[in-house]
């Protein structure tokens, strides 16, 4: 019985077109453009602390001034119990300027900075800069219990991106500017030039090498110099000199705290993850909108202030935590049970503020979560060890440098910039033990950190393997094939290709999607010996040529997982779809062919 076989439908995307390369700048031209992103991005570091200072004096003490030293611990305020007023008002403002102008200004910044490389081919738009600046002041000045580098970093990036895009640079070195406006960024605010080149490569960038290195350097080096010049060199921390040798380090008790510590570090990480995410997907679900969610969130935090107030003397949780930290490395706090109190209320306080619609950073509360983490369990581990050489400021060092590790993935930036903060070397090998246990125990725990966790919820994963090439950054549709045949199961080969097989050229074959009843039931890629069968066998089913695996993916998913899937399914090509759905005929757009694929690695390979 002949079936009847359907005419070739060679069928175009109608999804977006792949950005076109517009023009590059040599690698020292680019590097020029790095110096204008990291001086401009160090002085906006400046005027970010400025306003935050304005802010704080003016709705905290009463005062107009930015001076505004964030490593004391401050008296009382003077308005008494209408300081829970100030978080109120400032997080109202915030939702009005993030929801009016720059949503993207929402949360604590590095997510965005993120999702803009990977799935928005770093665009960012120049207002974000502004309206981050204004509303990450608002809201570290009026009490919410956020940092204020996650809104430099974004500050930088948008700065990188904007001038990427007013000279209409390639989307590779746009996203070379944007990670060291970032890096820059994250450098001023610490002072901490090598703690903000390692975030940029760990962190932002997809490829790791000179033309990208270069830049980030640069970048850094002179926001870092900004920030001396205006701020001063001291480093972010005064801390006490260690006294650490390498036996004294490992000797049998302090191994045990060591193992024990990171292993806490690692779950509170995890569990600093979970909730963060608790609150942002939950505030959203109150009835009453964004204004009405923020003004409970920003209650709650003001009425902490207050009550902390009452009976310590401090509102401690509010802000960026300095105060704190500071204080536990001076030796000042050394309460089991305060600094346990702390730690479990500056978790609640930076989550609620964030899930309400706060604008600030997750840095900062990660280093006075291991502060108080790492200085309460060596008070308490004293009580069981006494001649553990840890005290209490090194083991709050130490915490500290876990926590940020652990938290964000960033390993090597959490040791590097703990180095920097402090200056002090003898520290350096219990921290990278701790690092290293607290980051493998969050990562078993759940395998995101806290930025990426963020977008897997938004359907976009960042690659953790990615540093290879920039041309991971692009998706299934930048590169796939948007000239292909649909044909109906059952229809012979010799029918499929019509006069296209009379030309015997394998190479130049279209990839065939096979179809029944509107259902995609399988590909046969080019060169799968179609060609030669077609010739000898020309009433075939078309089905026979079938690949054994089929691999599908979304138009939006980035090379890398199309690669794994790929490898996983021995497979030589993929059908793209759009949209969420289960796919269907009509929502194939195109194939990802291998010479597809090798196109793409040798457009972006540069010797």
């Amino acid at each position: 019985m002949e079936s009847t076989p359907t005419s070739p439908l060679p069928v175009s995307a109608t999804g977006p077109q792949a950005e076109g390369e517009e023009h590059r700048l040599g690698l020292l031209a680019l590097c020029a453009l790095a110096l204008l992103v990291g001086v401009a991005t160090g002085f906006g570091a400046v005027v970010l602390r400025d306003l935050i200072g304005l802010v704080h004096n003016a709705s905290y003490n009463g005062i107009l001034s930015y001076h505004y030293d964030a490593n004391l611990l401050e008296a009382p305020s003077r308005f008494g119990v209408f300081v829970a007023l100030s978080p109120i008002v400032g997080g109202l403002i915030v939702v009005f300027l993030v929801l009016r102008f720059a949503p993207e200004a929402k949360g604590h910044g590095v997510p965005e900075v993120m999702d803009s490389i990977f799935y928005d081919r770093g665009n960012i738009r120049g207002v974000v800069a502004v309206i981050k600046s204004l509303a990450s002041a608002l809201s570290i000045g009026t009490g919410a219990a956020v940092g204020r580098e996650g809104p430099i970093i974004q500050i930088g990036a948008a700065l990188g991106s904007t001038f990427a895009r007013a000279i209409g640079l390639s989307t590779w070195q746009k996203i070379t500017l944007i990670a060291a406006g970032a890096g820059a960024g994250i450098a001023a605010t610490f002072n901490t030039p090598l703690g903000g080149v390692m975030f940029a490569l760990e962190i932002l960038l997809p490829e790791v090498s000179n033309r990208t290195f270069l830049p980030v350097v640069v970048a850094t080096g002179a926001a870092t110099t900004i920030g001396r010049w205006l701020i001063g060199p001291a480093p972010a921390f005064s801390v006490p000199e260690f006294s650490f040798t390498f036996a004294q380090a490992f000797q049998a008790e302090d191994a045990i705290v060591f193992v024990v510590l990171g292993l806490l570090c690692g779950v509170a990480a995890w569990a600093f993850i979970r909730l963060l995410v608790v609150m942002e997907d939950g505030f959203p679900k109150l009835p009453g909108g964004p204004y009405v969610q923020n003004f409970v969130g920003m209650a709650g935090v003001g009425v902490a202030m207050v009550v902390l107030t009452r009976l310590f003397g401090h509102s401690y949780i509010d802000g960026v935590g300095y105060g704190v930290i500071q204080s536990i490395l001076d030796g000042g706090m050394s309460t089991v049970g305060l600094m346990a109190m702390l730690f479990g209320l500056k978790l609640l306080a930076t989550t609620v503020s964030l899930g309400c619609g706060a604008s600030g950073g997750i840095f900062s509360p990660s280093l006075y979560l291991g502060a108080t983490l790492g200085g309460g369990f060596v008070a308490l581990a004293h009580l069981a060890f006494p001649h553990i050489s840890l005290d209490i400021p090194a083991a709050a060092t130490v915490g500290m440098a876990a926590m940020v590790g652990a938290g964000t993935g960033g390993v090597m930036t959490a040791i590097v910039m703990i180095f920097e903060m402090t200056r002090n070397y003898a520290i350096i090998v219990p921290v990278i033990v701790v690092v290293a246990i607290a980051a493998g125990v969050r990562r078993a725990l759940i395998n995101e950190t806290i930025y990426t966790v963020k977008l897997r919820h938004r359907g976009h994963r960042i690659p953790k393997e990615r540093h290879i090439n920039l041309y991971l950054v692009k998706q299934a549709q930048d590169v796939m094939e948007r000239a292909f045949l649909v044909v109906t199961a059952g229809t012979p080969i010799g029918h499929a290709f019509g006069d296209e097989i009379a030309d015997e050229i394998a190479d130049d074959l279209r990839p065939i999607v096979v179809e029944r009843d509107g259902r995609v039931v399988g590909l046969v890629p080019p060169r799968s010996g179609l060609w030669v069968a077609a010739k000898k066998d020309p009433e075939a089913p078309i089905e026979r040529f079938i690949e054994s695996r089929m691999v599908v993916c979304r138009d939006v998913d980035l090379l890398s997982l199309v690669f794994a899937r790929l490898r996983r399914h021995r497979a030589s090509a993929a059908i793209v779809f759009a949209g969420e759905a289960r796919p269907r005929t009509r929502n194939v757009v195109g194939v990802v062919t291998k010479r597809a694929i090798a196109d793409t690695v040798i457009e972006n390979f540069e010797d």
